[in-house]
């Protein structure tokens, strides 16, 4: 019989193993795709403000943040934020980076109903997150006199295991808004858009073990409090 434990490390040893390859895979992929220079010279940021032009949108600025894949779309504000190597750099992953991360701008723009809701579980998300890890301690240790509350727990996780569930789609169809505009624009040249597509494909493998991860994780959870009752 597979107890609750057994899944547990089961989990954690295949979610440690299947990120730290993603993730190996995906830094070489970068650092390979980084010294690859595009013939036009241009810059992520001269990317990105390109495509956003291209699809009509004024009302979003590009800018530059500290640090490494910090990049990101930030609605609050309309920016696109590139990290420093993507926003001053001319290479074949700066390109697809910020192209990637513009792709999130057009969704945006036009009403895109998975981006919606994940802005939407947010503030929920970000609230859950922080309580949601003591409340499910809490419920494994007192799962034999107050069971209700490692069901509470479970029910913040499963909000989040949501959020990671949305966030697939949300990565998946901008990295394809990208790769299209890309390709019909010309800004990558053919004999190199295979290496854009492929890099966006590695990142949005991050995405997906982390929905698997969070999937399994609230499998485990409620493992434990159903074989407890």
């Amino acid at each position: 019989m597979i107890t609750p434990n057994t899944i547990f490390w089961i989990i954690f040893i295949g979610v440690t193993i299947a990120s730290t390859l993603v993730q190996s895979k995906l830094q070489s992929k970068m650092k390979r795709y980084s010294t690859m220079p595009l013939l036009n010279g241009l810059t992520g940021h001269q990317v990105a403000a390109q495509m956003l032009r291209d699809h009509g949108i004024n009302n979003v600025t590009v800018g530059s943040v500290a640090g490494q894949l910090t990049d990101h779309f930030n609605p609050a504000n309309m920016t696109v934020n590139l990290s420093e190597i993507v926003d001053g750099r001319c290479s074949i992953a700066s390109a697809a980076v910020a192209a990637h991360e513009c792709g999130h701008a057009v969704q945006h723009a036009t009403g895109y109903a998975p981006l919606r809701l994940r802005s939407a579980l947010v503030p929920a998300v970000s609230f859950a997150s922080k309580l949601i890890p003591w409340v499910l301690l809490a419920g494994m240790i007192l799962i034999e006199v107050f069971p209700q509350l490692l069901l509470i727990g479970i029910a913040g996780f499963a909000l989040t295991a949501l959020f990671s569930v949305v966030t697939l789609p949300v990565e998946i169809d901008a990295s394809r808004r990208a790769v299209a505009w890309l390709d019909r624009t010309g800004i990558v040249p053919p004999d190199q858009h295979q290496y854009a597509a492929d890099a966006l494909k590695w990142a949005a493998y991050t995405y997906v073990v982390a929905a698997v991860s969070s999937l399994a994780t609230l499998f485990y959870y409620i493992t434990v409090y159903t074989s407890r009752r």
